[in-house]
């Protein structure tokens, strides 16, 4: 089979933690052909959406990982999957990218995570669809509101709808210090929407990871935990990934959410999970298979290389 991989730029991978990497190794290891190209590497024109694709050659060598042949412009339906890892910020370009995207998927492409889905499924708000799931929860851009919510539950968590990696969260505490210049900031004054969350004290054993592949739930989570006096577990902020079996919660979650989210066109899905409450659904491109694998010795990227295959 060819797998296309369209992500960020190759030479960026940290190849010891990085997911897709994993998915390139796993693919490259059972014969699979494997590609890869950029978001600006595509473009429509006549009657078709093509891309400047190389295929690639895993090493094996740490340090020069991959041998890239001269990129090529193709028909993107020439593949058997089309593996979208390309990283947020979701901003308009990557809104374009999913358009591009649907319209290769209607010539025959077979795109994954399907590009309407996550065009669907902003990773913050996507969560008020499941509120059985989640602690309180205010989305909106009026300060007025943003400080009724924060005078009600005292502790909370405030953060942008488009971020990613921990940026642009706060944690405003029962004095309020700073409230107003916090909502300022993340709002532009008004402009933009943004999420708050009532502080949830498990923050302290970790931000979870909870992986769902082809709708059913991967077996172990990654905890990530803050550390030196953060608030933001994630490992792009520095906490420390404790890869640990899902818990009952967990899996309570995972199962409801699992076979939604699948039929929905989403055959990877990343759910960050505090204490027994969902906080994020990820569907861009979700990480943590090789802390998971390095940790329990469970193969993430074979159970996903499995349902890519099955699709």
């Amino acid at each position: 089979m060819k797998f296309a991989f369209l992500a960020d730029p190759l030479d960026h991978f940290k190849i010891y933690k990085d997911t897709t990497f994993a998915m390139m190794s796993e693919a490259a290891r059972r014969g699979h052909e494997v590609y890869a190209f950029q978001q600006k590497d595509m473009a429509f024109e006549g009657d078709r959406v093509t891309a400047n694709v190389a295929r690639i050659a895993m090493t094996g060598d740490a340090e020069q990982w991959y041998r890239a042949d001269p990129a090529a412009p193709v028909s993107l339906d020439m593949f058997d999957a089309v593996l979208v890892r390309k990283d947020p910020p979701f901003n308009m370009e990557y809104v374009y990218l999913t358009y591009l995207l649907e319209i290769a998927q209607k010539q025959g492409a077979r795109v994954f995570n399907r590009p309407e889905a996550i065009r669907s499924h902003n990773e913050k708000l996507a969560i008020a669809q499941f509120p059985q799931f989640t602690s309180p929860t205010l989305v909106t851009s009026d300060a007025a509101r943003l400080k009724a919510f924060h005078a009600q539950h005292k502790d909370v968590i405030l953060k942008p709808l488009d971020g990613m990696g921990g940026a642009g969260i706060f944690r405003v505490k029962e004095d309020g210090m700073n409230l107003g210049s916090v909502i300022e900031t993340l709002t532009v004054n008004g402009a933009h929407s943004i999420m708050a969350q009532r502080y949830i004290p498990d923050i302290a054993k970790g931000d979870k990871r909870v992986l769902l592949i082809g709708g059913q739930v991967v077996p172990y989570c990654l905890a990530r935990i803050p550390q030196g006096g953060e608030v933001r577990g994630n490992l792009a902020a520095g906490g420390l990934g404790v890869a640990q079996p899902i818990s009952e919660r967990d899996r309570e979650i995972g199962e409801t959410l699992g076979p939604i989210l699948f039929e929905r066109g989403l055959l990877l899905v990343g759910l960050d999970v505090i204490g027994d409450c969902l906080t994020e659904i990820n569907v861009t491109s979700p990480t943590c298979f090789q802390e998971i694998a390095q940790q329990t010795g469970f193969n993430v990227a074979g159970m996903f290389i499995d349902a890519v295959e099955k699709q």
